[in-house]
């Protein structure tokens, strides 16, 4: 009998990672590993999802606690990295001492991949969600990525901006590109591993969890009025469980099977920025990444 296949996706517990386990386990021989902070929200999650979802607690702004989920998985047939956050209450660091978003979105991911990869089999996907957002040229609202070296990303010498609604903005923006340049840098490194690497921007999806710190007049234009743009076509706003279903196309499409390094909108295969594609500060970003989690 074939082994069942296992995906990964971290962040499973609302909103897109919830609703993309929920269209995998609607097809046969797959079981759905799905993380969150919280134990109770994975439990809960996991038992909406039924008897193929397992969920584990993981923190990724602790390193350590990366290095310890990963000691207890079991073999990975596909990761979705996909947990994220937007910070707007001014500068926050991880247990690490690294800045919370670079190292949540960014760091916690890379070396969660890096330890899993030595056991993934051949013909595994890796899938990063991203963000338009990482694009100046897109008309997002949300400040251009700031990608100066990856050492300054990780430990800022100060709040630069004093508005720190578009600090933490712009910070998430600059993590969405290290995710594209991380996903690219993955595939050139891996080919001979026949793990393909690809990268998915969901489209902006009002209502969930990810702007979690809003308050005031911001949440309830997040939760209330923008949803429902949603229903408008061609502007890039999506329900979570239409992303969802283009997103688990990545995983289980055999058309997809040896597709690596791209970009995809939903469901179409676009381009990213003109700095994602940039070597140098993919390879700046890889060999920090390396040493930074390399010391903790």
């Amino acid at each position: 009998m074939d082994r069942e296949r296992t995906v990964l996706i971290t962040g499973g517990t609302g909103g897109l990672g919830a609703e993309t386990a929920r269209a995998l386990l609607a097809g046969p021989d797959l079981r759905v590993i799905i993380t969150g902070r919280s134990p109770a929200g994975v439990g809960e999650t996991a038992t909406r999802l039924g008897d193929r979802a397992d969920g584990r607690v993981l923190d990724l702004g602790s390193l350590a606690d990366v290095r310890s989920f990963v000691a207890d998985l079991p073999p990975l047939d596909a990761i979705i990295a996909n947990a994220g956050l937007v910070g707007f209450t001014g500068l926050r660091l991880t247990e690490d001492g690294f800045e919370e978003t670079f190292g949540v979105n960014h760091l916690g991911h890379f070396l969660l991949i890096r330890e899993a990869l030595p056991r993934m089999p051949a013909g595994s996907r890796v899938v990063f969600v991203t963000s338009a957002t990482h694009d100046p040229a897109q008309r997002t609202g949300f400040p251009p990525p700031a990608y100066d070296t990856a050492e300054r990303l990780a430990h800022p010498d100060s709040e630069q901006d004093p508005d720190p609604l578009r600090a933490g903005r712009r910070r998430y923006t600059t993590s969405k590109l290290c995710n594209l340049l991380a996903c690219y840098e993955f595939a050139r490194r891996t080919r001979a591993a026949a793990v393909t690497f690809n990268a998915f921007d969901p489209g902006q999806m009002p209502g969930t969890g990810l702007a979690r710190d809003f308050r005031g007049i911001r949440a309830f234009v997040w939760h209330r009025v923008m949803p429902a743009l949603t229903l408008i076509p061609g502007i890039n706003r999506n329900t979570p469980r239409r992303s969802a279903a283009a997103l688990a196309r990545l995983i289980t499409d055999p058309g997809l099977a040896a597709v690596t390094g791209r970009y995809f909108t939903g469901r179409r295969e676009t381009t990213s920025s003109a700095d994602s594609y940039d070597e140098a500060k993919a390879a700046d970003l890889w060999q920090t990444s390396v040493a930074l989690t390399a010391g903790h």
